[in-house]
């Protein structure tokens, strides 16, 4: 930065001790302050920067150059970037383009600041992602205004973001984050599971409300930790039918293993759960599992008010159907021809012959996982 006088006359604020932003300034205190990174090349800049900072109650590191502020981007953990423009071998505008151009880093509010007193340079900065910028020398009282809202734009961000998760696949989230939101589908290669719980209207009339949802949350906590273990995502929950996908929204290697793993995981899950249901007198519960392997389009249905990320498409309907076989013939899980060809030699498979499924106008070559 080539500023013969680089904190000005009162660099962050009218003392002149050179105190950049104090409280007797009535720069304000944070409810929650942030974890600050301040890229400057400018030393003197860096340390009256930090020190009011600090008093505000955040926690600051200064780097001296962008090379190193993208390190400790990538190492650590920041909720705001102060980035000085002028820098010799990598200046802010490389540095932001670093920045908005990494997923892992794009959230990270960054606040421009320069000497250079040029529209076009902050008109610049904006399109490129930056969330604010301010001219030398900081004024204390518009750089407090501008943290502050940075800083809670962040952890509103942040909040929505937790509770997308909630609702939707971190996978889902994820790809929600890298492409946006739009309507529409794609047809990919995937691998579908359907499960549910047998008869379980009868086990809803046998106990109260309050158990059943017990049951529930724990079953699927339990059926969750399998699917997602093998990579596989929770699209869909209606009652207690599960419908997931492996190797939707984002590809994973050989979803058809991943899936019949995820199979023989949650029946080994449901099995230990109806040991414990058992020790306390409670109901225990036998699932079934169809698997299908082929074409579908997968994307976002529904409208721009409300939709969800699912995947339709004859694979689809398959793994229901076979979800469904499995009361005819007594197997837990059952699994398309498609799944098994996928297979390799280490997952045990047997066939159940050729099946007239509902929906289906020429059989179907059906296959068992034997479990136990």
């Amino acid at each position: 930065m080539n500023n013969n006088n680089p904190v000005g006359n009162n660099p962050v604020g009218n003392n002149p001790a050179g105190n950049p932003v104090s409280n007797q300034q009535g720069y304000g205190h944070f409810t929650s302050p942030g974890r600050l990174l301040v890229i400057d090349d400018n030393k003197v800049m860096r340390l009256l920067l930090a020190r009011g900072l600090e008093q505000e109650g955040h926690s600051v590191v200064m780097v001296e150059n962008g090379k190193r502020g993208l390190e400790m981007l990538r190492a650590e953990h920041f909720d705001l970037v102060l980035l000085d423009i002028q820098m010799p071998e990598m200046d802010g505008f490389q540095v932001l383009e670093a920045i908005t151009g990494d997923k892992n880093l794009r959230e990270i509010p960054v606040i421009m600041t320069s000497s250079l007193d040029e529209i076009d340079g902050v008109a610049h900065c904006i399109e490129m992602g930056a969330e604010d910028y301010l001219f030398k020398p900081l004024n204390p009282i518009m750089l407090r205004a501008r943290i502050k809202s940075s800083l809670e734009k962040k952890r509103l961000r942040d909040r929505q973001k937790e509770l997308i998760k909630k609702f939707a696949a971190s996978e889902v989230a994820d790809d929600l984050q890298d492409k946006g939101f739009n309507l529409g589908g794609q047809m990919i290669e995937a691998t579908v599971m359907f499960s549910d719980i047998r008869s379980f209207t009868t086990i809803t009339e046998s106990q109260p409300a309050p158990v059943t949802i017990e049951l529930l949350n724990n079953y699927y906590s339990l059926m969750f930790e399998a699917i997602s273990g093998h990579g596989g995502v929770v699209n869909q929950i209606v009652g207690d039918g599960i419908m997931a996908l492996f190797g939707a929204p984002a590809p994973i290697e050989n979803p058809q293993a991943s899936a019949v793993r995820a199979a023989l995981e949650m029946i080994e899950m449901v099995e230990m759960f109806n040991m414990d249901q058992a020790s306390r007198g409670k109901v225990q519960i036998k699932i079934g599992i169809g698997i299908a392997t082929g074409q579908v389009v997968a994307g976002y249905t529904g409208t721009m008010q409300r939709a969800t990320y699912t995947c339709v498409g004859d694979t689809v309907n398959l793994a229901a159907r076979l979800e469904a076989y499995t009361k005819v013939i007594g197997q837990p899980i059952l699994i398309s021809e498609a799944t098994r060809n996928g297979l390799g030699a280490d997952l045990k498979v047997e066939s159940a012959g050729p099946a007239e499924l509902k929906g289906k106008t020429q059989a179907v070559n059906v296959f068992f996982v034997p479990v136990g």
